[in-house]
């Protein structure tokens, strides 16, 4: 079975082969940084995530750039409100994604670039755009670049000019041409032009302003994943992912700005996860159904999160509530309970080489994760083992159950420990209960033994007695 992938850009599956055999390089989409990440960027960034993870299972060299935006409109606003450096809010925001991201699992990227330290790149890029007349400053039109006389300000990309515009999102300047109904922005030739470098307003902080040869200004957010990618990865990788909102135009404008600067193709695979909608409507503010990952930790755990999403395959669109939540974190419950009182050998979750690939369940996991990670399917396989570990408990499937999870980032707690988190009670208070239940039934006080039962159970604690003793479990 070979890796297929499903490509945005021709809008099929194809089979994946990396530029460089062995090697995969992935530049991802991340965060514009000025507040906590809520559960559409939980969504993404776990969908790249499986992506980093199956790969390097399936042998791959993975270089994973997932980058930072810590210069944006919203960022400044939220500086200013706040009386703060830019700066000190993304380092602070920066700090609170990546706790919020390890409570889910997430396996840090190779690189996590910040865009303030590409600007030198990005105005080379835009200086190459110029050259070529892709890019014209504002009030000069594109006519007045090649003298380079026109007055210092925006710049911006002539989108007529990029022949293949709309190759990604199929959409064709004849698609959008009802935009060009609305009057043309000021300083622009045409309105589906993009900036690629803002000047300097009057009234922004000194720490939002950057010098250069267009004058004071910064950035436009297109032009900088094209920069920081190219500068990361070369000036052609194998595969670009982020979420199925950034298709257009985020991702149209980064192909048309790094395809005419670099005069050829610059990624092989573009992959894009599905939306995200609460209780099947969009997740917004305004309708009050808007989470951040913090507020669901209030509730659920790191794990039952993560399991949670693993359970819609990362194209479709993903719908959540609690009642969903719940669902899943049953659902992981009963994984982690197949493996409790099994004792198992140390597995080396990093070294899925180690696994029996030939092994029908194994094969079976592997089939459905190259074929464009399909999480559900795999997890089916995942149920499978339990099932087999439920009819007769084996360390042999109990640690291919375990070593396949591991691949997705589940099933690596310590099983009893999984099971009794979140207990109100501490450990030696709920022993104590269940060592005065046992001397209830020596002294056959069943009475009394039942009564400790049903008090453990109200407090959220199930026990299971065999011929060993009694464990408990949180409920």
């Amino acid at each position: 079975m070979t890796l297929r992938l499903f490509n945005t850009l021709t809008r099929r599956l194809e089979t994946f082969s990396p530029i460089v055999p062995g090697q995969v390089r992935m530049y991802v989409c991340g965060m514009t940084i000025y507040d906590l990440c809520h559960m559409g960027h939980a969504r993404m960034m776990m969908a790249f995530d499986v992506v980093y993870r199956w790969l390097a299972a399936s042998g791959y060299q993975v270089t994973y750039v997932r980058n930072i935006t810590d210069i944006e409109d919203k960022i400044i606003k939220r500086a200013v409100e706040r009386g703060i450096s830019i700066r000190a809010l993304t380092d602070e925001m920066i700090e609170a994604m990546r706790q919020d991201l390890a409570a889910i699992g997430t396996v840090p990227p190779t690189f996590e670039p910040r865009a303030t330290d590409y600007v030198p790149q990005m105005l080379a890029m835009i200086h190459t755009l110029e050259d070529k007349g892709l890019a014209y400053r504002a009030g000069g039109g594109t006519g007045g670049v090649a003298g380079g006389m026109a007055a210092l300000g925006d710049v911006n990309f002539a989108v007529r000019k990029f022949p293949g515009y709309g190759k990604l999102s199929g959409k064709s300047l004849d698609d959008l041409r009802a935009g060009e109904r609305v009057a043309v922005a000021e300083g622009k030739d045409n309105p589906l032009d993009f900036v690629l470098w803002k000047a300097a307003k009057p009234d922004e902080p000194e720490d939002a302003i950057f010098n250069g040869e267009y004058g004071p200004g910064r950035p436009g957010w297109y032009i900088e994943c094209s920069a920081m990618s190219c500068a990361l990865l070369g000036e052609r990788f194998d595969i670009h992912g982020g979420g199925m909102d950034l298709q257009f135009p985020h991702h149209e404008n980064e192909i048309a700005q790094s395809e005419g600067a670099l005069g050829h193709p610059f990624v092989n695979t573009w992959l894009h996860n599905g939306f995200l909608n609460v209780d099947n409507e969009k997740m917004s503010k305004s309708l009050g159904n808007f989470f951040t990952i913090r507020d669901v930790l209030k509730s659920f755990d790191g794990e039952t999160l993560r399991f949670f999403m693993l359970r819609t395959h990362y194209r479709s669109p993903f719908n959540f509530s609690d009642q969903l939540l719940a669902d899943a974190r049953t659902a992981l419950r009963r994984l982690y309970t197949a493996l409790d009182g099994i004792s198992l050998p140390v597995v080396d979750v990093a070294r899925p080489d180690l696994i029996d690939w030939t092994q029908p369940q194994a094969a079976a996991f592997k089939a459905a994760m190259d074929e464009d990670f399909n999480t559900p399917g795999a997890l089916a396989v995942l149920f499978e083992l339990v099932n087999e570990c439920n009819r007769s408990p084996s360390v042999e499937a109990a640690t291919l159950l375990r070593a396949l999870a591991g691949t997705l980032g589940v099933l690596q707690q310590v099983p009893s420990a999984y099971l009794q988190a979140g207990s109100t009670l501490d450990d030696a208070a709920i022993t104590a209960l269940i060592d005065a239940r046992a001397a209830a039934k020596l002294a056959k006080n069943f009475a009394e033994a039942d009564r400790i039962r049903q008090e453990l159970a109200g407090l959220g604690i199930a026990l299971k007695d065999s011929a060993g003793g009694t464990s408990w479990v949180k409920a």
